[in-house]
């Protein structure tokens, strides 16, 4: 609230003096006050006093901030912090999509405390990067996505630089996509990751939904998605996942991927391809870069945005890159220079922690090796979880409900088909945190608690409209 005082000669006398008392008083002070102006025309510090004087007679306090609404809670980080507070044992985080142990704890790869264990032994300095990043991560994530021996490698088409993880991988790519081609359109799934749309409004890149999910069979609505991509301006942006698709965890088979890719290709579309999860959905890098790699064998020009953040529990790293696949190795050049022209003034060079980390494990063979075995361990659990949780809910649902569209869903995440509703009834009466949309991480699950999550799971369903 704003406040003024006034200067101590107008201050209010004591509330003892009388009022003629109090008339006297101003009379003296007004004389005084007239003096000291006369006094002060000769006086080179009059101007100075004068202010002084004003700024005691009015003091706003009111903050310039005071028009800035509080913002609302991030719908999948807010869920952590929720749980934090719950104080019930059972209690369930399947918001966040972060790898656990059966234990339910956060975990390490092995092969990465090995090489942080040798990049210490080494004493590797943290000298700045490049704006572009580690030359050696770029050329090591590039292989590891289209393939070493892929054409678009070996005819150097592919522009990479080292980005914030994927979230500032796409970011990137939003302001290329910005700044020379205005007025695109981007093509976003419906549902997609709750990230996307606002990437793409910070960056001013106006996008649209093309349908993906069906409610009535709790899988992919293809020819909607055919449709959507048909109706769209000729050369649009289409932001395809390009494994375990977040948060539906429903992929297109290989056939629907080439009726998806001629489609594309008819419309003059550019894909864009986000690949947050490749070899920790299957298990298999290779069959996980599979969708990117029959775009790319098509001579397409496309995008694709990378993170380490699952495959190698590289969360807090923030390791990643955006690939721009080009016609040719002078486009490629001319693109990677104004994909660093945006990243300067952004956040100007990448951290070097984590791309020494992901540099070292793929260009040693016998980490490299380490790795894909955690990997295959890690989507291993996950589908144990998944098939134990489907057999809970088909053990203890006596309604003949068919819950075998968990099983056809790969990766981390399942989407149940839950409304919000049912959803806050999941958090409210059994504690199971969980995004609002029904979506569930299976990699917060231990083979332990799936019993549970299923009576929470066909209570919500069958009880709460």
């Amino acid at each position: 609230m704003a406040s003024s005082f006034l200067p101590l000669a107008y201050a209010s006398p004591s509330a003892s003096l009388s009022s003629l008392e109090n008339m006297k008083l101003a009379k003296l002070n007004l004389g005084s006050n007239c003096l000291s102006i006369d006094r002060e025309k000769n006086n080179p510090f009059a101007k100075a006093k004068s202010l002084s004087r004003i700024s005691m007679v009015a003091s706003v306090n009111a903050s310039r901030f005071e028009g800035i609404t509080m913002a609302p809670p991030d719908p999948i980080l807010g869920v952590s912090e929720a749980f934090k507070a719950d104080t019930h044992g059972n209690k369930l985080n399947l918001g966040v999509g972060a790898y656990r142990t059966e234990e339910l704890h956060p975990y390490v790869l092995d092969v990465v405390k090995k090489v942080e264990k040798l990049m210490l032994e080494r004493g590797d300095n943290k000298e700045y990067l490049p704006i572009e990043g580690l030359a050696a991560f770029n050329k090591a994530t590039a292989e590891l996505l289209f393939g070493a021996d892929n054409a678009v490698i070996k005819q150097q088409r592919v522009a990479t630089i080292q980005g914030l993880s994927g979230t500032g991988s796409l970011r990137i790519a939003a302001a290329f996509i910005e700044r020379y081609f205005p007025g695109a359109k981007v093509l976003i799934s419906s549902p997609t990751w709750g990230n996307h749309k606002n990437i793409f409004n910070d960056a001013r890149v106006p996008w649209s939904e093309y349908r993906y999910y069906d409610p009535k069979t709790v899988g992919l609505d293809f020819d909607g998605m055919i449709s959507d991509i048909k109706a769209a301006p000729e050369g649009s942006f289409v932001l395809l996942h390009g494994c375990a698709h977040n948060p539906t965890g429903i992929d297109p088979t290989p056939e629907q991927w080439e009726k998806i890719a001629d489609v594309i290709q008819e419309k003059n579309h550019i894909p864009f391809f986000d690949v947050a999860y490749q070899g920790f959905a299957s298990g298999s890098l290779d069959a996980d870069a599979a969708s990117v790699r029959l775009f790319a064998a098509r001579g397409l020009e496309l995008l694709v945005a990378q993170s380490y953040s699952k495959n190698l529990g590289l969360y807090a790293e923030r390791i990643g890159a955006i690939n721009v696949v080009c016609s040719s190795s002078d486009a490629a050049t001319r693109v990677k220079s104004q994909l660093k022209r945006l990243a300067r003034p952004m956040y100007s060079n990448p951290p070097v922690h984590g791309a020494r980390i992901v540099a070292n494990i793929v260009g040693d063979p016998a980490l490299f090796n380490e790795w894909k075995a955690e990997m295959e361990m890690m989507a291993g659990r996950i589908k144990n979880v998944r098939q134990k949780l489907y057999d809970s809910l088909s053990a203890k649902d006596k309604s003949g409900k068919d819950w075998s569209f968990i099983l056809k869903q790969i990766g981390m995440f399942s989407f149940t088909g839950l409304s919000k509703i049912q959803s806050d009834h999941m958090t409210d009466k059994w504690h199971v945190y969980m995004t609002k949309d029904g979506r569930i991480s299976l990699a917060g699950l231990s083979l332990a608690k799936c019993e549970y999550l299923a009576d929470a799971i066909i209570d919500s369903f069958h009880n709460v409209r």
